[in-house]
């Protein structure tokens, strides 16, 4: 039986985190939103287990960080190659590290508050094909039924139909094939709660899923295992034991497979109406932990612009930057994960030497590690600002402390104390101490603040936030015309007088 045919301002294919959150922020900006998962019931495979300190930052701004934290354990430093590592713990924001808690957690908080905000989750939905016009992007799925959106994202993988339906090439090559994964118990709990190590027998790591469970993911650099086929506990225990000393006595798995890991990435993330986004815009290997959080930032990077683009409030280049301010950061991505598994499953006696004199010179290595750490974590990242544009614009902004411009009313809310507790509104945040009264008629689509230190590095400046947490202006000691001019641009003409 053919489903009743859906009109809807957004579709999304692709029901994993990075379309999740998307659902999430667009149905919470009152745009409506129809997601459609081919996948009829929901997975309990997880490959993802670190989430970052930039992807915490963007999931307190939509109030789930300190919930998802409650289900994992944050880890200060991320350990490479044996005793080389990544220090975590000076990092300049609220999360000073990695949070190791199964993709499914994500995934739940990031379901919950879709719905909640009243996106529409439609299951067992196969997207078999597209069309697309001045007006529109008309999807039909396996079933015949056709839904029908101004724009359309394809947040499905590495194997996305919206990818291919679109024809648009997906470049790159394997990294490494043969990889076997299982979820085992284990007899012996090991040191360290993320157990990792490389050698010339090959590769393993061993994370926790917190109930007894460890997910295993183990490399033979010998003997490769064909894939497609069931690898046995017995394959997977000797790999383990080979590149880690120890096999923890792994027992009872109750799920094996293999998979080979991709480098790769699409020249553009938008064709017309419609945006790739997450794995079905770029896949790397699973070194330093950044697959899911990159998507997750992709989502926060177009939610916004999207429901301005829905509403009327932004031009067509405003949706041209996803493709400007993102694509560069998969680009990177691609090549410090190549570089990190490159490293960690050297065959070549060069690189297998370079992976040795970085394990030897271990602090030596400080400020190379902690740009490292910046980068992995996503904090470091910052988008092109024009050439004449206050130095803030395009960066990330930490988690200022704000105080509000007058007291609430009897009644009302508190004023937010924070930047991160501020955007959790979707909307455009301007922190200064005396521009606010012309930013009054934007006060429907703007929210604004002062700096909780007026005499602080702020105290001169008025800055514009994104909804997404980067700087979209700034400046010094800007009169009122300065400022709507900013918020013309950014927020469109005002709606009320």
């Amino acid at each position: 039986m053919t489903a009743k045919p859906t009109v809807t301002d957004v579709l999304i294919v692709g029901a994993g985190p990075t379309g999740l959150l998307l659902a999430g922020d667009l149905a919470a900006a009152g745009v409506s939103v129809t997601l459609l998962e081919k996948r009829a019931a929901e997975s309990n495979l997880t490959r993802a287990f670190a989430v970052h300190a930039r992807t915490l930052e963007l999931l307190d701004a939509r109030g789930l960080a300190d919930e998802l934290i409650a289900t994992g354990r944050p880890l200060t430093s991320l350990r490479m190659f044996n005793r080389f590592g990544v220090d975590l713990a000076a990092l300049p924001t609220r999360f000073p590290f990695v949070l190791i808690t199964p993709q499914y957690n994500v995934e739940r908080l990031l379901h919950e508050r879709a719905e909640k905000a009243g996106a529409t989750i439609l299951r067992g939905a196969e997207v078999t094909g597209l069309r697309q016009d001045a007006d529109g992007v008309t999807l039909e799925t396996a079933d015949g039924t056709t839904h029908r959106a101004r724009y359309a994202v394809g947040t499905d993988g590495v194997r996305s139909a919206v990818r291919d339906l679109l024809g648009i090439p997906f470049p790159g090559e394997s990294v490494v094939d043969s990889v076997v994964l299982a979820d085992v118990r284990l007899e012996r709990e090991p040191e360290d709660f993320i157990t990792v190590g490389a050698n010339d027998a090959g590769f393993a790591f061993l994370a926790p899923f917190g109930d007894g469970w460890y997910r295993v993911i183990a490399w033979d650099r010998h003997e490769r295992v064909p894939e497609g086929t069931v690898p046995s506990l017995e394959q997977i225990t000797a790999i383990t034991k080979a590149a880690l000393g120890e096999d923890y006595g792994l027992h009872d798995a109750r799920w094996t497979s293999t998979f080979h890991s991709d480098e790769r990435q699409v020249p553009n993330y938008r064709s017309g109406r419609v945006f790739l986004a997450g794995d079905a815009a770029h896949c790397h290997s699973p070194a330093g932990g950044q697959g899911m959080n990159t998507g997750l930032q992709d989502a926060a990077n177009l939610s916004w612009k999207l429901a301005a683009a829905v509403r009327g409030r932004a031009t067509d280049a405003l949706l041209d930057t996803y493709q400007t301010e993102r694509h560069p950061v998969g680009r990177t991505v691609l090549r410090t994960s190549g570089a990190l598994i490159r490293l960690a499953l050297a065959e070549s006696a060069p690189t297998r030497a370079l992976r040795g004199a970085l394990t030897a010179l271990g602090s030596h290595l400080d400020p190379v590690t902690e740009r490292g750490a910046r980068m992995i974590s996503g904090i470091g990242i910052a988008y092109q600002a024009p050439k004449d544009a206050h130095p803030l614009v395009g960066k990330r902004v930490p988690d200022l402390r704000l105080t509000a411009l007058e007291k609430p009313r009897e009644g009302e809310p508190a004023a937010p104390e924070r930047l991160y507790e501020a955007l959790r509104a979707g909307k455009f945040v301007l922190v200064s101490n005396d521009v606010q009264t012309a930013a009054e008629p934007w006060a429907d689509v703007l929210v604004t603040a002062a700096p909780a230190d007026p005499h602080g590095k702020l105290r001169d400046t008025a800055l514009l936030i994104r909804p997404d947490g980067y700087a979209a202006w700034a400046a010094v000691d800007p009169g009122h015309r300065d400022v709507q001019e900013a918020l013309t641009t950014w927020l469109g003409t005002p709606t009320t007088a």
